[in-house]
């Protein structure tokens, strides 16, 4: 299915949102409650799935609803669509401080894999579903990395990410990051959850017991303060919570 072309502009710094400027009869899908405001001209119907499976019938869109469950998402997806005569515009904000990234599906090859909560909103068309990564490690100690999103599509999307954002291109390099704070990558790049050094590092290290390792060519996307992060320094003791992490215990159930 081909993506509905949508204009945009992104707003603001520390908590930004992004403004989609539909054509009449143009869609574009969202998180549920994660809408801003909406001029007049739009009007939005929530619904299971994503749209682009229009043809799969009920069983096709309960399942595709389903996996999303699994990443712990609503199953359902808001989509808005320009039903005026003119241009009318939506707007979508971030659930918390941070960083909106445009991502040009089309530019990737048609597919982009996420951490489960990054997805804000995309053009119709867009397919959002789920992928697994199969090495052990990440099965029983990754925490937020065995269960991923990936979109597939050829139109815009919008992903949103805590703090600073950055991108970086691998040329057959390895990267090793916190495994909270990866956004997302292309699916060239191999992605699987190694330790954190000797076990003096694992243990006392601040940095966790495993972290995520990417090898191969192609994007990979950063940001700086992954929620769990920010919710740990906002929170009674987070301070003390946060040196959990370099514990054996904090390890394991981060």
């Amino acid at each position: 299915m081909r993506s509905h072309e949508i204009d945009y502009r992104i707003e603001g710094h520390d908590i930004q949102f992004v403004e989609i400027e539909l054509d009449p009869g143009e869609t574009v899908i969202a998180e549920a409650g994660s809408m801003f405001y909406m001029e007049e001209g739009i009007t939005f119907e929530t619904r299971l799935g994503d749209g682009s499976e229009a043809s799969s019938g009920v069983l096709g869109k309960l399942w595709s609803a389903a996996k999303r469950g699994l990443t712990g998402e609503s199953i359902f997806l808001t989509h808005f669509t320009n039903m005026g005569t003119g241009k009318q515009r939506v707007a979508f904000s971030a659930p918390y401080p941070g960083t909106i990234v445009p991502i040009d599906l089309a530019a990737l090859g048609g597919q982009v894999i996420l951490q489960k909560d990054a997805f804000l909103c995309a053009a119709k068309g867009t397919h959002i579903t789920i992928t697994f990564n199969q090495r052990l490690g990440a099965t029983f100690f990754g925490g937020e990395g065995f269960i991923l999103e990936k979109l597939v599509g050829n139109g815009l999307a919008f992903v949103h990410a805590g703090g600073t954002v950055v991108e970086k291109e691998l040329h057959g390099e390895t990267l090793r990051v916190d495994t909270g704070c990866l956004v997302g990558f292309e699916p060239a790049i191999d992605y699987s959850i190694a330790r954190a050094g000797n076990l003096t590092s694992m243990f006392f290290g601040g940095e966790g017991i495993f972290l995520a390792t990417l090898s191969g060519t192609g994007k990979v996307w950063l940001q700086s303060m992954p929620v769990r992060k920010l919710i740990q320094q906002l929170t009674p003791g987070g301070e003390n919570s946060r040196k959990g992490e370099s514990s054996f215990l904090g390890g394991l159930f981060e």
